[in-house]
């Protein structure tokens, strides 16, 4: 990113307050899910990949990730 500032004539518009909130909250969010992955990262390299046994397979991952989205989508009539 460039270290010069925003020319004049360009002005920013300034979120309103509840918006900022929303921004902030979605930053804590991604930066909690970054922290995460990285942990993880760092465990494989600590100590290798996880046996087989001790992981579960992407299908029932993947089942249970659209189990969820479909609880969080309202029900169409």
């Amino acid at each position: 990113m460039s270290e010069q500032p925003a020319p004049a004539d360009h002005a920013r518009q300034q979120l309103e307050p509840a918006a900022a909130d929303a921004v902030r909250a979605y930053a804590a969010r991604t930066r909690e899910n970054a922290d995460q992955f990285a942990a993880v990262l760092e465990d494989i390299a600590e100590n290798g990949l996880p046996s087989v046994e001790d992981c579960t397979p992407w299908e029932e991952l993947r089942e249970a990730h659209l189990a969820r989205l479909a609880a969080q989508r309202p029900a169409v009539a």
